[in-house]
């Protein structure tokens, strides 16, 4: 696992929010989300760190509901998909389906 894709996402999502103050970021204990590099932007940006406990994955249930509606709901399952094409999926799924229209339950 390389955290530059954590850190690239997450300063994204910071951006697009306009930098919240006081946020708490929620992960499980992957090796990405405990680098120096990640927890570096969580400080600088003011942001609080959460993770889930060591083998409960109760603690991620948000995160699981969704990603089984992305597998579920999302067309994804197209055989010839490239990564491009893959890309594009998945962000018109997030920006228009799910946080625009998905009835959200946390």
């Amino acid at each position: 696992m390389k955290s530059n894709l954590v850190c690239n996402a997450l300063n994204v999502a910071l951006w697009r929010r306009k930098f919240p103050k006081g946020a708490i970021f929620h992960s499980d204990r992957g090796s990405q989300y405990c680098s120096d590099a990640f927890r570096n932007i969580l400080c600088e940006n003011g942001l609080q760190q959460s993770m889930s406990r060591k083998g409960d994955c109760w603690d991620n249930a948000c995160v699981e509901s969704f990603f089984h509606s992305l597998k579920v709901e999302a067309e994804l399952h197209e055989p010839m998909m490239n990564r491009d094409q893959m890309r594009k999926a998945i962000f018109e799924y997030i920006e228009v389906d799910y946080n625009r229209t998905s009835w959200h339950s946390s």
